[in-house]
């Protein structure tokens, strides 16, 4: 599996990851890049969604209502909470942009027990996790806290320059809960300044995998399994969207035990 994934341009659909694409059985991840006036929209089949505004603004429809127009922080980096919407599978949506934005739409299997729903601002506080340099801060949009979704755990991390994120090193690859779950996992990447970069290694305790990958401002990283730890390096803050699903919506994760004792 190639998990580092470039965009495909600076505008328009710049990412596009389904479970088949990426060899796996429950994410998928799509990103559009757009311009005042034009559009994204799509049906969603036996998936459910949840559209992130990263930043802009756009007049969504979606499951027969008509959201208006959803979105506020023009630069990610504002590190308001952001504007969101979950759709239920078999629903169709439309975006249209009403500035120059940045759109996502993160995707698992949808069971049909939640009906669409507006997620955010409101409800979604900055707060900090971690210490130091381990400190990094979360805009949570649909943890499992929140009973918004079928299959879909979201969330916003903002990772100050110097500092590491997903860290200590964890996994959450085995369907043994409660100690662990399977999850899948998608990490979009932000830098500011825009031309810098992070590190993100994902690796097993066996060694089986092991890649460690220079991130660049949208980029997007799969992690099948194994721990993920990412850094910012001095000069550089890194802003992620994590999408994670698996057959249970619940995080459970273990520890890499070289690491543990940071825990």
């Amino acid at each position: 599996m190639k998990l580092l994934r470039k965009p495909t341009g600076t505008h328009g659909l710049v990412h596009d990851v389904t479970p088949q694409s990426a060899g796996w059985s429950y994410v998928g991840f799509r990103l559009w890049r757009l311009a005042a006036g034009e559009s994204a929209e799509g049906m969603l089949g036996t998936d459910e969604a949840i559209i992130v505004m990263v930043e802009g603004k756009a007049a969504i429809t979606a499951a027969g209502t008509d959201w208006g127009v959803l979105g506020e922080r023009m630069d990610v980096f504002e590190k308001t909470p952001p504007h969101c919407l979950y759709v239920p599978n078999g629903s169709d949506w439309k975006a249209v942009a009403e500035t120059d934005c940045t759109l996502a739409l993160c995707l698992a299997p949808g069971k049909g027990g939640h009906e669409a729903r507006r997620i955010g601002p409101d409800g979604i506080t900055l707060t900090q996790r971690g210490e130091g340099s381990n400190a990094r801060f979360i805009n949570n949009i649909a943890m499992e806290g929140e009973d918004v979704a079928d299959s879909l755990l979201v969330t916003e991390v903002f990772t100050p320059a110097g500092n590491w994120s997903s860290y200590p090193s964890h996994r959450h690859d085995e369907d043994r809960f409660p100690e662990i779950t399977y999850l899948e996992e998608t990490y979009y990447h932000r830098l500011n300044p825009a031309q810098g970069f992070g590190v993100q290694r994902v690796y097993t305790e066996d060694g089986t995998l092991d890649e460690t990958m220079a991130v660049k401002s949208h980029d997007l990283v799969l992690v099948p399994r194994g721990h993920h730890p990412c850094g910012a390096p001095h000069g550089y803050e890194m802003y992620y969207l994590n999408v994670m699903a698996g057959p249970l919506r619940k995080w459970r994760f273990v520890a890499d035990p070289d690491h543990a004792w940071l825990m």
